[in-house]
């Protein structure tokens, strides 16, 4: 079934994309170096949580997490391959382990996991904004913005299972003086 939103964005990026292309500035390569690293770690980190749950809420949010960030990954690889920029290094795959062989000094419970990703989630939004708001290329700029879209939208996902379980963190309330309790 045809995605609208994929159709208008599609659309908006041959309107908006007309102007010529100058190479990356260094901020823009950094940033996008960095947010591929900062994802294929990521892409490690799920593979581990994968090993160690044998929760299937957990093992679904991590499969859903390494699908998001091979394709981001994926596609911000070539982009930078195009551009001529080398790749960070990569560490390899985890081989498949049962959950039940790890000792549980070491393992992670499912709530340190699911938080994990978490956090990973708010690290790579966070990092997209930074680099859109740095980019000047209108092509870097919207790949900022896709990248940014998707984890937003999945980090909306883990958030319903995190508060699901009682896993959210959750700052103290404030409430000022006089207000009511």
């Amino acid at each position: 079934m045809p995605n609208p939103f994929e159709a208008v964005w599609n659309t908006l990026k041959t309107v908006v994309d007309q102007e010529p292309k100058a190479p990356l500035h260094v901020g823009e390569v950094m940033s996008m170096w960095t947010y591929l690293t900062v994802i294929n770690e990521a892409i490690n980190y799920e593979e581990l949580g994968l090993n160690t749950t044998s929760d299937n809420d957990v093992k679904d949010l991590l499969t859903d997490a390494k699908k998001l960030c091979e394709s981001q990954s994926e596609r911000l690889s070539k982009f930078l391959e195009k551009e001529g920029i080398s790749l960070p290094p990569r560490e390899q795959k985890k081989p498949v382990s049962d959950p039940n062989d790890i000792p549980l000094g070491v393992k992670l419970t499912d709530e340190e996991i699911a938080n994990g990703v978490s956090l990973k989630i708010a690290t790579a939004a966070t990092e997209c904004v930074l680099a859109n708001s740095q980019s000047i290329r209108t092509d870097v700029g919207m790949i900022w913005t896709e990248l940014y879209t998707e984890m937003l939208v999945f980090g909306t996902n883990t958030k319903v299972l995190l508060r699901k379980r009682g896993w959210l963190k959750v700052p103290p309330y404030y409430y000022p003086p006089g207000m009511p309790k």
